[in-house]
């Protein structure tokens, strides 16, 4: 390990920092509060898409593509939609650029004033509730099941690299209904895909439940969320799911006539997962040693690196090396196989280490002799020898119990970090000396709520849909409550 690299121990935050750019994902571009995606962080958002996409058709959705810029107006029409994404606007005003006549440059055109402002999309319900007005005139129209790939731009004062970005990418489904039983339906479902998304593909167990009023998406009647724990005791929302009723076919009179022949507003979903993702995955799995990836999402799942001294060693262990890519390829593992000559293996033992390729295989000169080759897995550091013959169904198993493991070890981190308290001094106490999910009670007041966040900086990440009913009093105000909810301070 590099001495330049940071513990986590040491610093949390530096160390992820460091991982992130240690294991070449991401870095700050020259535009404040936006990051160049690097190629070996893109791979991995690449393989979270595909993922993601092909959950989304099978559940029967279509992908399309809606306008970068939404005019000023459309915000308007949606109360609590533009109010809680004022702060965070980018506003154009105009569309033209000249030549400074005394010579200093390029100015904004003055006369090149746009007669409404645009928006850069913060998020796309106004333009496509706009849009879907167009489309839906009947039942038989319903339901819509769209989906955009996209960026969104959301004007953030602090920003880390993918947890928290001016500019971001992500998914944003919006749907359209006839009743208001099938909207609820469709965000429970979605909360659903990407529930199972982050648990069979992310390794990352996540909570699911209920904001609360307060944490409410914008504009929606209720907001069904999927929340994980970081390493360091805090969590972070991995993915959201609204039910928005039928507040943006009212405000953007969208309605449809039912088989009685009356007509209706439709009742509306939205739900969404971004490359935030990308940094949860980072902080549930890593280590000081650096990045580790899910093999599911690993762009590249083996790394096989010779280790030679003659020209002669190099060929023998090339023909065995790549045999054996070929039949790893036909179980569709992806392998790389590197002879770059100018590094040594040590050096590249660290590079893939640090990266997080899950499996490294190396074959050396005493290896051909004995007809076998030297694993290493990335999660645990065990090593074994396994003969040339056994090695391709050897990895195969092997990536899958390094997806299991990583996931039970999450699993446990979050069980033993997840506790009950009833008192104040005791919720301070376990927030400030331990941190992790604290399930407790609440009045269920946004007062009560507000006051618990000014007090404390933790928040109330979820009330859980498979939550227990249980009398209790509120661990502020004494009063009532019927459920614990579940408190952290998160990202």
């Amino acid at each position: 390990m590099a001495k330049s690299f940071t513990t986590r121990e040491e610093n949390y935050s530096q160390w992820y920092n460091d991982i992130v750019k240690k294991a070449d994902l991401a870095e700050n571009s020259a535009v404040r509060g936006c990051m160049v995606i690097k190629p070996n962080g893109y791979a991995i958002w690449e393989k979270m898409q595909a993922a993601l996409d092909k959950m989304f058709k099978d559940t029967g959705h279509v992908n399309a593509y809606f306008p970068l810029f939404i005019p000023k107006s459309f915000l308007s029409r949606e109360a609590a939609h533009v109010e809680g994404f004022a702060k965070e606007c980018a506003v154009i005003t105009h569309y033209r650029l000249k030549n400074d006549p005394d010579g200093n440059g390029i100015i904004v055109d003055p006369d090149a004033k746009l007669e409404e402002e645009l928006i850069v999309r913060p998020t796309s319900e106004t333009i496509i509730w706009d849009t879907y007005k167009n489309w839906i005139q009947s039942y038989r129209d319903l339901p819509v099941l769209c989906n955009q790939w996209a960026n969104v731009v959301r004007w953030e004062m602090r920003t880390r690299l993918f947890l928290r970005t001016a500019e971001f990418l992500w998914q944003e489904g919006h749907t359209a209904h006839a009743t208001r039983e099938e909207a609820i339906e469709e965000t429970e479902k979605m909360l659903q895909v990407y529930a199972d998304f982050a648990e069979n593909f992310m390794a990352i167990p996540v909570l699911k439940g209920i904001k609360s009023p307060n944490e409410r998406f914008a504009g929606a009647d209720e907001t069904y969320c999927i929340e994980a724990l970081m390493q360091d005791g805090k969590a972070l929302q991995a993915g959201t799911s609204h039910f928005l009723g039928q507040n943006f076919a009212k405000a953007f009179d969208v309605k449809f006539l039912n088989k009685e022949n009356q007509l209706e507003y439709v009742w509306a979903t939205s739900w969404g997962v971004s490359t935030r993702l990308i940094g949860a995955l980072i902080m549930t799995h890593s280590d000081d040693q650096g990045l580790i990836v899910p093999p599911k999402l690993a762009p590249l799942q083996v790394v096989i690196i010779p280790i030679y001294k003659t020209e002669e060693e190099r060929n023998e262990i090339s023909q065995k090396a790549n045999t054996l890519m070929q039949k790893l390829k036909e179980k569709n593992i992806s392998v790389k196989y590197d002879d770059d000559d100018s590094k040594r293996s040590g050096w590249k033992f660290n590079e893939y280490e640090m990266k997080g390729v899950p499996v490294r295989v190396a074959i050396g000169p005493r290896d051909l002799k004995n007809n076998q080759a030297e694993v290493a897995r990335r999660d645990t550091f065990e090593k074994n020898s396994i003969s040339f013959d056994k090695l391709p169904d050897y990895i195969e198993t092997l990536l899958e119990n390094i997806q299991t493991n990583l996931y039970n070890r999450a699993l446990a981190f979050r069980e033993e970090n997840t506790r009950k308290v009833d008192t104040w001094d005791d919720f301070m106490e376990t927030l400030e000396n331990k941190g992790g999910f604290i399930l407790a009670h609440w009045d269920g007041t946004p007062e009560t709520e507000e006051e618990i966040k000014e007090k404390s900086k933790a928040t109330i990440r979820c009330i859980p849909l498979d939550g227990e009913l249980e009398e209790g009093k509120c661990i502020l105000t004494g009063k009532p409550s019927k459920q614990r909810v579940y408190f952290a301070r998160a990202y």
